[in-house]
């Protein structure tokens, strides 16, 4: 099942900023109607104050181009809408030109489950400048949301240590889709399960769930919520010990799992939801074991993040799996990864030259970087990244030497092997196989990725800065661009 089996195409491409068509309609009336355009979706910093991010989303794009299609139904809606300033917010002839229309672009990609960095193109998108414009903010809404969840889930599962963490944000995620896309992304960035079932349906997740303290709570005792559920499911019994004491639950689910045995079933786990999970961890591990029953396991939920998984681990909690809920969905502190879509190249036609262009702003951290680009990541001997090149298409990137993305009178060196980080996921409008890769494929990529980065980069507290540069030529054609925008404007060069 896709993306569009959620919703009907006409909400694909109606899922936009107004703005998007209001330009796009310029364009159609201008002399740039046959200019075609190369825009870069990349994110200025790293999420949670972390050292890298995870992309994802970026298997999604083929779908989203093939079935960005506006119907009559589309058409009928948009001729409804009014200006500001009175009469029809769009052209009749605009309108008609948009029925049926089919965007002719090509996207290359970062892969889902790479890991990225900051400013470096993500998706780099290539044809006519009003498709170019039409798909951004679909594009940036598939993208920013599953690579932040992506990324937050990455920090999770690092600090579990190989430990089992399940997605239970469902129920505080943002609406039905941001659950679904949590789920998605929470997967491919080593989650080994979701609550939510429709993710397990669409997208062949595993899902997990037992039961909740209301299940306790509707019987006369918690040994007889216990005893009813471990019949009800012999073979999916996981235990939940904190309706009303912990201790008192430990005892009733040692005599639920001894009962279970002369069934010949086995209790599977147990669950704390509250209190002290260092210390009722160790009470609930000790007892199962002096009891004999070694083999039930203990899980833990409530309000979980890296940080609190790192402390129980630091404080010897025998834990041996994690729901974390809230803190995921919600990618709590950062609620945004803040990507951006910037317009990179312009030419008047695809048989002429591209015309690499440059947003200056008042505020040094908008500025862009010009050009057609493209990235290459160099590896040491031990297949560890360590950099990545900006360089122009077209342009020679075999130089050993490339200059800071923010910090002009800094370079690194370059040794090492290098490849190209962009496969191609859409050609003139059609998915490609690279583009149709499964999420499978992407959850092992994922975690080959983090496992290969230098712990200075992934470490939680002051990571190390990834190096991200610019090729020597592309680093020149900025600041020589930069001056020309800045003389012509009539502002002064320093």
């Amino acid at each position: 099942m896709s993306l569009t089996d959620r919703t009907k195409p006409t909400d694909v491409c109606l899922n936009t900023d107004l703005y998007e068509l209001t330009m796009a309609q310029g364009f159609w009336e201008s002399g740039l109607f046959g200019s075609e355009a190369c825009f870069n979706a990349f994110f200025r910093e790293n999420p949670f104050g972390g050292g890298y991010a995870v992309s994802c989303g970026t298997g999604q794009i083929a779908e989203l181009v093939e079935n960005f299609v506006f119907t009559d139904g589309d058409i009928d809606y948009l001729s409804s809408l009014t200006a500001p300033g009175g009469g029809p917010m769009f052209k009749s002839a605009f309108l008609e030109y948009l029925r049926g229309h089919k965007l002719d672009l090509t996207i290359d990609a970062v892969p889902e489950g790479e890991v990225v960095f900051p400013r470096e193109p993500m998706v780099r998108v290539m044809g006519p400048i009003i498709d170019c414009q039409l798909i951004e903010t679909a594009l940036l809404n598939l993208v920013n949301f599953q690579t932040l969840v992506a990324t937050k889930t990455a920090r999770v599962v690092k600090s579990a240590e190989g430990h089992p963490v399940s997605d239970f944000g469902l129920r505080r995620a943002q609406g039905p889709d941001g659950g679904l896309a949590v789920a998605r992304a929470s997967y491919i960035a080593g989650a080994s399960s979701t609550s939510n079932v429709l993710a397990g349906k669409i997208y062949g997740i595993p899902v997990f769930g037992t039961h909740a303290h209301s299940w306790v709570m509707a019987f006369p005792t918690e040994l007889d919520a216990f005893r009813a559920f471990a019949k009800s499911s012999p073979k999916n019994c996981c235990l939940l010990l904190d309706t009303y004491d912990v201790r008192q639950g430990i005892k009733n689910a040692i005599t639920c799992a001894k009962e279970m045995e002369e069934a010949g079933e086995r209790l599977a786990a147990v669950r704390i939801d509250s209190g002290d999970l260092a210390k009722l961890s160790k009470e609930a591990r000790a007892a199962f074991d002096e009891a004999g029953l070694p083999y039930v396991k203990v899980s833990v939920s409530n309000d979980l993040d890296e940080y609190t998984i790192q402390s129980l681990f630091a404080q010897g909690a025998p834990i041996d799996s994690f729901g974390v809920g809230t803190k995921l969905a919600t990618c709590d502190p950062q609620p945004s990864l803040g990507g951006v879509y910037k317009l990179s190249a312009i030419r008047a036609s695809a048989d002429e030259p591209w015309r690499p262009v440059i947003k200056l702003s008042e505020q040094a951290y908008k500025r862009t970087i010009p050009g057609v680009q493209r990235v290459l990541r160099f590896f040491d001997e031990a297949e560890c990244p360590v950099g990545d090149m900006i360089y122009q298409e077209g342009s020679d990137p075999s130089c050993d030497e490339m200059i800071d993305i923010l910090d002009s009178f800094r370079s690194y060196g370059l040794v090492g092997t290098s490849r190209e980080l962009f496969v191609r996921v859409v050609d003139h409008g059609c998915g490609t196989e690279a583009g149709a890769a499964s999420i499978e494929h992407a959850r092992e990529r994922c975690k080959s990725a983090i496992m290969h980065l230098d712990a200075s980069v992934t470490r939680f507290l002051n990571p190390q800065t990834y190096p991200v540069g610019l090729e020597l030529s592309l680093a020149g054609l900025r600041q020589e661009l930069s001056v020309e925008e800045r003389r012509s404007s009539g502002r002064a060069v320093l």
